[in-house]
């Protein structure tokens, strides 16, 4: 199963970008096609299923909440297999660590259909606004300014939660991608670490 693609740092000044918020909690993938529906679920690195004690929710979440409608938008564009990706948090989730009894929800993130890789984002867009399918909060379209940068660092930026952004734009058919985290995120990050370098580093 296809895994969602690591993000970038290095900031692209001269694309048109679509600017979603970033939400802080762990990728989830999940398989479909005609035949089965939604069938098989992964971390980032890992197959999943309910018995996982941290994100064994997910499977049931996005089932429940994006099964149907995916299926559907899925089916109108005559694809045969895709991988839905999604964020699953909840209020105090933090750099991929969720609170017991907290309550959880998903977020989809990015669809890849079958040979044909991450959808490039205004093809994303059009097809979620078709069914008001819930994906981060769009904060900004354009080219990259000093200003946003400024905003999303100092945490400013109007609509954008406490991590960051994730900052797409198209690759010919495809999407590219980076992100910028708030300096507020980063300091909670490290405290976190600690002197634990390695850690800190594979958590940005």
């Amino acid at each position: 199963m296809k895994s969602y693609p690591s993000i970038d740092t290095k900031f692209v000044f001269d694309r048109p970008l679509i600017v979603f918020d970033k939400l802080d909690g762990s990728n989830i993938r999940a398989e479909w096609n005609n035949k089965r529906g939604f069938y098989k679920f992964g971390t980032r690195t890992r197959l999943l299923d309910e018995t996982d004690p941290m994100l064994g929710g997910a499977k049931q979440l996005v089932l429940d909440k994006y099964g149907d409608v995916l299926t559907l938008l899925f089916k109108q564009n005559k694809w045969e297999r895709a991988i839905a990706f999604f964020e699953y948090w909840g209020e105090r989730s933090f750099a991929g660590s969720h609170k017991d009894g907290e309550e959880h929800t998903v977020t989809l993130i990015d669809i890849a259909p079958y040979k044909v890789g991450l959808l490039d984002p205004s093809s994303f867009l059009r097809i979620c606004y078709e069914r008001d399918v819930d994906i981060p909060k769009v904060l900004y379209t354009g080219v990259l300014t000093s200003k946003l940068i400024d905003q999303v660092k100092d945490g400013t930026l109007e609509g954008m939660t406490y991590e960051g952004v994730v900052c797409k734009y198209q690759v010919r058919k495809n999407a590219g991608m980076f992100k910028i985290k708030s300096r507020a995120w980063l300091a909670d990050l490290r405290e976190m670490c600690g002197d634990n370098d390695a850690l800190f580093r594979r958590l940005v």
